[in-house]
């Protein structure tokens, strides 16, 4: 990891076509834009980690309504597709 110390209004070039420019210092936290070509991705970390983190969420629950679906059809038991559609289960 490369570690630099900049001041406001100073860059940093990545490659030929990306810049980062120091916007604004303001107590722990620092300010910077970004200048890069459209095609190249920019996230930041911890919303992706939250998306990655909800997505598993969701996976596993899937998998969780997958299995209570099996263990139901391999019951016998009899599911009316009417009843699901309107929502009154004694139809």
């Amino acid at each position: 990891m490369l570690v630099l110390t900049r001041k406001v209004g100073e860059q940093i070039l990545i490659g030929d076509d990306i810049v980062i420019t120091v916007l604004d210092s303001r107590g722990d936290g620092i300010r910077i834009g970004i200048d890069a070509p459209r095609g190249v991705k920019i996230q930041r970390e911890e919303v992706l980690r939250a998306v990655t983190e909800a997505n598993l969420a969701a996976a596993a629950a899937d998998a969780a309504g997958a299995d209570a679906l099996k263990a139901l059809l391999q019951s016998g038991a009899v599911v009316s597709t009417e009843a699901a559609a309107d929502g009154h289960p004694d139809r």
